[in-house]
């Protein structure tokens, strides 16, 4: 029987040090984009994929997101913002910043014997289809019923800033992976397929995050885990019609306010 996908989580624990000192006392995730925070479009696209609980793993100092969600007296005077219309927010913290796999961990419980979507905390897509990103990705996988990521092309000089897959072969508009590399030099990526921040997982993942040891920054890498899937299981990688924002530098997160506030109609800037 084919299975939906109905619950997301959401790693939004890592310590900002890109944007310090705008972290200093308040998580990245926090920092707005025009007059949402970033987890806000993040929690958007979730909904739109249809997703019907969240968990949201938090650390250090990260309060802000957890009463974000909480009921405010404003939310009845401001309506539009589409914050009584989440789904379950549940929160969970992880206990040291040991990495996007430690964290991942940390939703065991959650997510039971369902697959789930994933989405990183710093990181929002502009769709360029009547679907969301999120969507996109979910439809693709009731197809296929196998773990699937999100992949795009990535530029020679930005290949060492992104998890690399290699393909083993293409069928349709599926990558089959048979590895996946956490940041490697150019000259030693398998591909210029890096992965995009979207994830839709099954709960076997759960047996390779066990599995690995600490990686690039002393960290446990979610790519390594991944690795050990594609080698040993089934992992997809595909291509989705919608842009990416990693906003987890200044200069990215600059240029995302800079062009999402350009396009906003309610505002005339003059940038």
């Amino acid at each position: 029987m084919a299975q939906k996908v109905k619950k997301a989580v959401i790693p939004a624990a890592g310590m900002g040090k890109r944007l310090y000192p705008l972290t200093r006392a308040q998580p990245k995730e926090m920092l707005p984009i025009v007059d949402k925070p970033v987890i806000h479009y993040v929690v958007e696209e979730a909904v739109s994929a249809g997703i019907e609980d969240i968990l949201i793993i938090t650390g250090y100092r990260k309060d802000a997101i957890i009463h974000y969600f909480d009921h405010n007296p404003l939310d009845d005077e401001f309506k539009g913002y589409g914050i009584e219309d989440f789904p379950n927010i549940y929160f969970v913290r992880q206990k040291k910043p040991l990495g996007l796999g430690d964290a991942l961990r940390y939703a065991r419980g959650f997510v039971g014997d369902e697959p789930f979507l994933v989405l990183l905390g710093d990181t929002i897509y502009e769709s360029k289809s009547e679907k969301s990103a999120a969507r996109q990705l979910v439809e693709k996988f009731e197809k296929i019923q196998k773990p699937l990521i999100m992949v795009e092309e990535v530029e020679k000089e930005k290949v060492k800033d992104y998890g690399i897959i290699g393909v083993e072969k293409e069928i349709g508009e599926y990558y089959k992976i048979n590895k996946v590399v956490e940041k490697p030099e150019p000259e030693k990526a398998p591909t210029n397929l890096g992965i995009s921040g979207l994830y839709i997982l099954t709960p076997d993942i759960f047996e390779y995050l066990q599995r690995i040891k600490p990686g690039k920054n002393n960290e446990y890498q979610l790519s390594d885990a991944l690795d050990l899937l594609a080698r040993e299981k089934e992992l997809y990688g595909t291509k989705i019609n919608a842009i990416r924002y990693d906003v987890g530098t200044k200069e990215t997160w600059i240029s995302t306010f800079i062009k999402f506030a350009k396009n906003d109609k309610r505002f005339k800037l003059d940038i």
